[in-house]
């Protein structure tokens, strides 16, 4: 219904605009085409210098309507660098969107037609040609090396004391993973992926003994630590993703069998931003930033950044993913860590300390 009523708008438009010219056609007949031209002519140059204005005002406006609303202050070390990046460009492009739209909208409205004129033939001037191209080689050039200067600093190698976190990507859901005690990753194959009960929802080879302590949860119970740089591995069990991070300023593609990463360090606990953003419901979010399917809309994870001593709590209370799929096979929830809380806290503290040193 949406679509029939949207093109009979489109028919209506097209017949209104029709009449007119007709209507327009009929009155340059009757005051003679010379005349109508000449009119026509002022009015539409008056008009070039009108839209100039408004124009000008609607851009000011927007921009002082819209500032710092959209995003807010970026919330890592490496979103500050990528907004000054951002604004340097902004100003450069600014300055020259605003003189080059003067430019053009005076001229149209300065030298329109007059038959008291002739026009100058002016085809070419190698100075010029040489000033407008090797002007803009330049900031351009300097604007790109700005870009991959960054770009090498969020992919290339995290500090030694990065904690290590693993986002995986698949119709329409996040997974998250924590190495274990021994801090590796312990190796997937695809044909392991058991959805039932969430028992093996990356593969894991348990074989593997790396494997046997990663911590596997969802992407809605992801714990970053503020202050602390976090190395982030990219992967994707079916199409191409990307995780977005708006408030970090990152962006990365998840990309099947080709793993992608990128590190940055967290400013403000998620505790912090509400109060910053006077939002008492705000969340970090992580995104889809990658067209996947029908309900790539709803791809949404969460990020809690807190500080070190929650993160310690926190991960005391996770269980490891083949600890869970154990005690599923056995028809057994998974044991609450009750008794031994103190002790997995202390662990988990330990393997902070030591990634730290």
């Amino acid at each position: 219904m949406g679509t029939i009523f949207l093109i009979a708008i489109l028919i209506f438009g097209f017949l209104i605009v029709f009449q007119i010219a007709k209507a327009n056609e009929y009155v340059s007949v009757l005051k003679g085409e010379k005349k109508a031209f000449e009119q026509n002519n002022r009015i539409n140059g008056f008009m070039m210098i009108v839209f100039l204005v408004l124009g000008l005002v609607g851009v000011y406006w927007c921009n002082e309507l819209f500032r710092g609303k959209i995003l807010g202050e970026a919330a890592s070390d490496h979103g500050e660098k990528i907004d000054d990046m951002l604004y340097i460009t902004l100003a450069i492009t600014g300055v020259v969107f605003v003189a080059t739209q003067i430019l053009l909208f005076w001229f149209s409205f300065r030298y329109q037609y007059s038959e008291k004129r002739k026009p100058f033939y002016y085809p070419h001037n190698n100075k010029l040609e040489v000033i407008w191209t090797v002007i803009p080689a330049i900031f351009l050039t300097v604007l790109v090396g700005f870009g991959l200067y960054y770009w090498f600093k969020i992919t290339g190698a995290p500090p030694k004391d990065a904690l290590e976190v693993e986002i995986t990507g698949r119709q329409f859901s996040w997974i998250g993973r924590y190495p274990g005690k021994d801090h590796i990753y312990g190796k997937k194959n695809f044909r392991n992926i058991d959805d039932d009960n969430n028992n093996n929802r990356l593969g894991l080879i348990w074989e593997d003994k790396a494997s046997q302590d990663d911590i596997v949860v969802s992407g809605s119970d992801i714990y970053l630590i503020k202050g602390k740089p976090v190395h982030i591995t990219i992967n994707s069990r079916d199409v191409i993703h990307d995780v977005g991070l708006a408030h970090f300023r990152m962006k990365m593609d998840a990309v099947p069998g080709t793993p992608t990463t990128m590190w940055f360090t967290p400013k403000y606990t998620s505790a912090e931003m509400k109060e910053m953003t006077g939002n008492p419901d705000f969340e970090y979010e992580i995104s889809c930033d990658q067209m996947c399917g029908t309900s790539h809309f709803s791809m949404k994870g969460v990020i809690h950044v807190v500080t070190n001593s929650e993160f310690i709590l926190w991960m005391a209370k996770q269980q490891s993913n083949y600890a869970q799929m154990n005690a599923n096979k056995q028809g057994a929830q998974p044991a609450a860590p009750a008794k031994d809380s103190t002790q997995k806290a202390t662990a988990a503290s330990a393997t902070i300390k030591s990634t730290s040193n």
